[in-house]
């Protein structure tokens, strides 16, 4: 009789063991697998596309602003729980980003087509109001990013994809964001401002970051501007009074890039003085690759070329750099038997060729809230108040101002910025990075997006980097590429 009541006893708390284990969570979060609509999207090539659509999916339980937070999620025919998940954001100048349908002509349509389940989406920005309030200022994006992945996971079992295969797509604040999904993954230091939110209790680390033209290290930015474009005519066009936090910002580069210690291929450090130097071999690379597949490129701009026949291109001329994972940052040349080499190019003609074809940013280009008579920036209304007030968020220029910096601003400004976590146990950083920022965007500073890069590489991370030739502020170019780079990192 005992050994029957130890039995049953057994039995009933393993029923309930699993009756907990089946149970969901009590998050007030809902998937409804049955709420779908069929549709199709023809391909630029002509495909058509047939997927199921879940949309206006709420990812959050504390719901602030019904415009922005939710998200649409789209599954291809033939999909499986094993199909990579591919997160397009399109947030664009710390605004707010509604969430969209795929398009054929970006990477959402070419990820459906590649068999991918794709979700989009709305994400809060710093014009995102409800009545009176401001419901987007930093980190309340990224936030709302966070929050999109763990309702993934959360619903795992009932949506097709892998969650372990999340790569995330964005470009230039966008691209920041997909640089801080990839840096921050599973930090704590977001955790109770996620559980206000009603957010999954899950993980929010990804698998792979794309980052298109990355606006981001905004604490840094006006530095890194003005150290490179400082000394460019249009510059030194200014007013004394411009000239002279040019010349100051300038020179504070030098500390900050030494404080990060950054190495290059070979194991020197980089630093301001031999930058310059790394940025040309970059640029070489890519008037390179670009030579080698048939543009035309002007001597008048600064480079120059060798005809001579038979030989491999100068090591500065298109051989790659190797970092983690087999990838490089720029692209290797190929062997010709008749060809042109790009040799050398002049930095300061080739600055001065950017600038020529988009005027630069008003000093400083970020944080220009009130300094020396200057207008809020996008960055300051990022980091505003709720109210709808603009800031600053440097200590720099708020001196410049005449203000302070409040804890929170600089929590937030922390909080936003992925270079604070890559190479630290302060998160589970992303294993896999695609890096685009064109030769002549002048959006921010090449030492912003290679500086993202290196550290990234010195912390052994797989990264594919380039600065692609001739190509402006822009994103979801080359998807060729891109989807083969995705192909071979889930091999």
């Amino acid at each position: 009789m005992m050994k029957k009541m130890i039995l049953t006893a057994m039995t009933a708390s393993m029923i309930a063991a699993c009756n907990t284990e089946k149970k969901p969570a009590d998050d007030g979060l809902v998937f409804d697998a049955s709420v779908k609509t069929q549709a199709e999207l023809t391909m630029p090539d002509g495909a058509v596309i047939k997927y199921d659509a879940y949309e206006k999916l709420y990812y959050v339980k504390n719901v602030e602003d019904s415009t922005y937070q939710y998200m649409n999620i789209y599954v291809p025919e033939g999909a499986t729980e094993q199909s990579p998940i591919f997160l397009r954001e399109y947030v664009g100048g710390y605004m707010a980003a509604e969430a969209r349908q795929p398009q054929a002509e970006d990477a959402t349509g070419r990820a459906l087509q590649e068999g991918y389940v794709v979700v989009i989406p709305g994400v809060r920005g710093r014009n995102s109001v409800q009545g009176d309030v401001y419901t987007g200022r930093a980190p309340k994006g990224l936030l709302d990013l966070k929050a999109a992945i763990r309702y993934l996971r959360r619903f795992d079992k009932e949506i097709p994809g892998n969650t372990e295969r999340i790569i995330t797509d964005g470009t230039s604040a966008g691209g920041a964001m997909s640089a801080l999904l990839g840096a921050t993954g599973n930090s704590k230091e977001y955790g109770e401002l996620l559980k206000a939110m009603g957010a999954a209790d899950e993980r929010d680390d990804i698998f792979c970051a794309v980052c298109f033209c990355p606006i981001t290290d905004l604490e840094h930015a006006d530095m890194a501007y003005e150290w490179l474009y400082g000394e460019t005519d249009s510059r030194r066009a200014d007013a004394k009074s411009k000239r002279a936090l040019t010349k100051e910002l300038a020179a504070k580069f030098h500390a900050y890039q030494a404080s990060l210690g950054l190495k290059k291929a070979d194991g020197t450090l980089l630093t301001a003085d031999n930058y310059l130097d790394y940025i040309k071999t970059l640029i070489i690379q890519s008037a390179q690759e670009a030579k080698d597949a048939g543009a035309d490129i002007p001597d008048s701009i600064g480079f120059t070329f060798s005809n001579e026949a038979g030989g491999q291109a100068p090591i500065n001329g298109g051989v790659g750099m190797p970092v983690g994972g087999g990838h490089t940052m720029g692209m290797a040349a190929s062997r010709k038997s008749v060809g042109e080499y790009v040799t050398d190019v002049d930095m300061k003609k080739y600055l001065n060729y950017i600038v020529s074809t988009q005027p630069l940013k008003s000093v400083p280009a970020f944080d220009s809230y009130n300094v020396d008579g200057a207008a809020a920036s996008g960055e300051n209304g990022e980091f505003g108040d709720a109210q709808g007030s603009n800031v600053n968020f440097t200590e720099w220029a708020a001196a410049k101002a005449g203000t302070a910096i409040t804890d929170d601003i600089r929590q937030n400004a922390y909080l936003l910025n992925p270079m604070n976590f890559i190479g630290t146990d302060k998160a589970k950083v992303a294993p896999h990075w695609y890096i685009r920022h064109g030769a002549r965007d002048r959006d921010t500073a090449f030492p912003i997006p290679v500086n993202l890069a290196l550290k990234l590489q010195n912390s052994g991370k797989d990264v594919n980097f380039k600065l692609p030739w001739n190509r402006p502020h822009s994103g979801d170019y080359a998807l060729d590429e891109l989807f083969q780079w995705i192909r071979d990192i889930m091999e």
